[in-house]
């Protein structure tokens, strides 16, 4: 499994400081913040992570570095899929869609191919990492 900072809540919030500060952009990293509204708490939850994008889909991988519970942010977005998305210079409503069947093993197997590090996540674990598409509404 990936090494995860001590403080988690900590590094995050210097990421986004830093993204947000450059112009929703951090340079040679494909990275975009997703908010979410938590589940139980109705609260606003601002999370970086890395994307993917294919055949014109922006994607988002919920591997949670391997582990082997999935990431509160998905639990998030499957209770209400409208969220926000910052990414190349801009902010916008997106709606959060996970992938299924043949769409996300087909989905995961390219973005393995492109990031190995995917796959040795999945082998590690037994849940099925999920991939999420995030579709622009305006």
């Amino acid at each position: 499994m990936a090494q995860v900072p001590a403080d988690l809540n900590a590094a995050n919030a210097k990421t986004i400081a830093e993204f947000r500060a450059n112009g929703r952009r951090l340079e040679g990293r494909p990275l975009l913040l997703l908010t979410t509204k938590g589940r139980h708490s109705g609260r606003h939850y601002t999370n970086p992570m890395m994307y993917v994008r294919l055949d014109d889909r922006l994607l988002v991988v919920a591997s949670a570095a391997g582990a082997e519970r999935d990431p509160d942010w998905l639990r998030n977005l499957t209770a209400d899929p409208a969220v926000t998305v910052e990414i190349d210079g801009e902010e916008y409503p997106a709606t959060a869609r996970p992938a299924t069947g043949s769409d996300r093993d087909g989905l995961f197997e390219r973005i393995a191919a492109q990031y190995p590090f995917f796959a040795d996540h999945q082998a590690g674990i037994e849940r099925r990492i999920p991939v999420v598409e995030l579709v622009r509404r305006d």
